[in-house]
């Protein structure tokens, strides 16, 4: 292996650090380092401690700063707290920070609570889609998803109650990130006095200045370099390339547990089933590890785990003992773990392509970009000095690309054009794009809004479709609640609305065959043959069993999704109650259900095939029924179904 040298904070082996957006919402923070020092001896030995000054008289010359900093310079915790402390939350402003993850927001929110002396919810607070930890008059500072504060513009559409708003994680290029750096750019023009932050972790700013200096003066925007914490890295690359990166990374770590010091191993790769036969393949390297060599303790991370399963990874390994954590790309800025020296780099990533043509999403594992591979190297080096062992050639690593492509460059406009349409912004070609989406991607996405009656032939919003945009869900959805009043069925609707919100929340508990959580769903399974009737009585279940944690267990259920749908279901009753729709029963009557289900979802049908395969209404294609869907083993009596989404892995499903 050649080996090269670069610190994190100085310019790496490419030129930006950006990395692949994924939603890990179930991912749990780590604890702070420095637990044992005082809060103000942590904040002051965090590196944009001595930029303080600096970042303020920025902040009051330009309308715009970008701020450039390896993850843990302390810019996300601490730059809120500055702005605060120099008075820019006062006379009842707010301060907001954005992030791309839920998980993020809420444990951030904890983290600076903690350090301002506040109860989290007072003066720091947080606010996600369906829970809201802050106070209307109390609240400064506020951390937020970035599409809360998007859709807080339909209301406020000149966001007036805020006078910094941060848009942190920039460089992730997630979705509402980037809808919201054309928003605030028209904002500005109206609201001067509106300060905005860009907060990101790559080397390369530019496109950004470039992006708010266009057409202004030189005094609109400028960029603030922090560096981070300044360890060295080595990086190591392959002599040839190997067929099978899986195997090459546990072997890779046994051989790490053999021939190097203390340290704590992160190994990346791309899902839960790459993680599993990388566990599988160290366990059967351990019996035959020397004696001198550290003892390893094999763990998981990944969205699937529970709680504890999770926090594991962030306990410190016993005296005689090293950690190998094998995670997928979650590790690589929303989590910390402490006492990591080496890193292994898979190289690759899964990301999720949305094609407008057929309007399949595909979850694709393509090569890592530069970026994101300088990102997770960083990992290594937050402690202590590090090395990272990349599983590819210098030249084959040269050859990647510079960063991940946007989110809105591969996903359906739909929602998003239709929250636009609803802030007024009709002419998508004028909007101001920091990466336009595919032309295609819009021209699918109008089509479907006409055709759901949610747009007119002039391209202007119906009166159904101005009430959709303001519901915190899809399309498709939003029209299922409305449409359930013609149907008489909003009890089940919204029933149905809530659990379709959280992931799925059958479970395999530790140690238990695959089949259970199956076997379990199977109880639940309606005579029709509905998944989401099954939905719809596994809340009702729980509902009656009191929400009980041990009934969730015996029932291979998550109890904090099903809790969580709990939540959703009566912020959208709240939603109906607003516009007037009626919360009957349909009293058992499927067909009505049925037909309420297709008003939503009438594009996606599909009609069975002899052959035990589907044709999809739309575009003529060959469906397969995903294995855990009810009619994976059983024919639906009509022929037809309707269902709630496709996505491509080794079949359409």
């Amino acid at each position: 292996m050649s080996l090269k040298f670069w610190k994190p904070g100085t310019a790496g082996p490419g030129s930006s650090l950006d990395r692949d957006t994924q939603t890990e919402e179930n991912v749990v923070q780590s604890a702070p380092a420095y637990a044992s020092l005082s809060i103000q001896s942590q904040r002051e030995r965090l590196p944009i401690f001595k930029h303080r000054e600096k970042l303020l008289y920025c902040m009051e010359t330009f309308g715009v700063m970008i701020v450039i900093g390896q993850t843990g310079c302390g810019k996300t915790t601490q730059l809120p707290q500055y702005l605060m402390e120099a008075g820019w939350a006062s006379e009842g402003n707010v301060i907001a920070c954005t992030q791309p993850r839920r998980v993020a927001a809420t444990s951030v929110a904890g983290r600076v609570a903690a350090e301002v002396g506040s109860v989290l919810g007072d003066e720091v607070g947080y606010t996600i889609r369906f829970e809201d930890v802050s106070d209307k008059q109390r609240t400064r500072i506020l951390y937020m998803t970035d599409g809360m504060l998007f859709r807080e513009t339909l209301v406020d559409p000149l966001l007036s109650r805020y006078s910094v708003i941060m848009l942190d994680e920039a460089h992730e290029r997630s979705l509402y990130t980037d809808l919201l750096l054309g928003v605030l750019k028209k904002i500005r023009r109206k609201r001067p006095s509106l300060r905005l932050i860009v907060s990101s972790a790559t080397l390369d700013a530019t496109s950004f200045l470039d992006y708010f200096t266009a057409g202004t003066s030189s005094k609109e925007a400028t960029i603030v370099s922090l560096e981070g914490r300044m360890f060295p890295v080595e990086i190591a690359y392959l002599q040839e390339p190997v067929p099978d990166y899986v195997l090459k990374a546990a072997v890779t770590a046994f051989d790490i547990n053999n021939k190097h010091g203390p340290g704590d191993i992160l190994i990346f790769l791309t899902g839960r089933e790459e993680i599993d036969r990388c566990l599988e393949e160290l366990s059967e390297l351990l019996p035959s590890t020397p004696r001198s060599s550290p003892r390893l303790v094999l763990l998981p991370l990944h969205a699937g785990l529970t709680t504890e399963e999770q926090l594991a990874v962030f306990e410190p390994a016993e005296r005689g003992t090293r950690k190998v954590i094998v995670s997928t790309n979650i590790a690589e800025a929303s989590v910390t773990i402490e006492g990591i020296k080496f890193v292994v780099d898979s190289g690759f990533v899964k990301i999720r392509i949305y094609n407008p043509t057929t309007g399949l999403a595909s979850l694709a594992t393509v090569p890592t970009s530069i970026a994101s591979a300088t990102q997770r190297a960083g990992r290594a080096g937050r402690t202590s000095p590090g090395i990272c062992y990349r599983l590819c050639t210098q030249e084959i690593f040269e050859r990647l690309p510079h960063s991940t492509p946007p989110e809105i460059t591969r996903t359906d406009m739909t929602t998003p054009l239709l929250q636009l349409k609803s802030l007024g912004i009709d002419n998508f070609m004028k909007f101001e794009w920091v990466s336009a989406p595919p032309a295609e991607s819009i021209l699918r996405a109008l089509e479907n809004l006409f055709a759901a009656g949610m747009i007119g032939e002039d391209g202007r919003l119906s009166p159904v479709g101005q009430k959709v945009a303001e519901c915190p869900v899809d399309v498709g959805i939003a029209r299922m609640l409305f449409s359930s009043s013609e149907y008489r069925c909003g009890e089940e609707i919204l029933t149905i609305a809530a659990m379709c919100s959280v992931q799925d929340v059958f479970i395999i508990p530790d140690g238990a065959p695959g089949a259970l959580a199956e076997l379990e769903r199977r109880k639940f399974t309606a005579e029709e043959g509905i998944d989401k009737n099954i939905k719809f009585k596994v809340y009702n279940a729980f509902i009656r069993y009191g929400r009980s944690s041990s009934w969730c267990k015996s029932h291979a259920l998550s109890f904090r999704g099903m809790s969580r749908a709990v939540s959703i279901r009566a912020q959208l009753k709240k939603y109906m109650q607003r516009f007037n729709l009626p919360l009957e029963s349909c009293e058992g009557d499927a067909k009505r259900l049925r037909r309420c289900l297709v008003s939503g979802y009438w594009r996606n049908g599909a009609k069975w095939v002899g052959d035990g395969t589907y044709r999809s209404v739309r575009g003529n294609r060959t469906l397969y029924v995903h294995p855990t869907s009810v009619l994976f083993t059983r024919k639906p009596r009509s022929g037809w179904v309707v269902f709630h989404e496709m996505e491509e892995t080794k079949k359409t499903q």
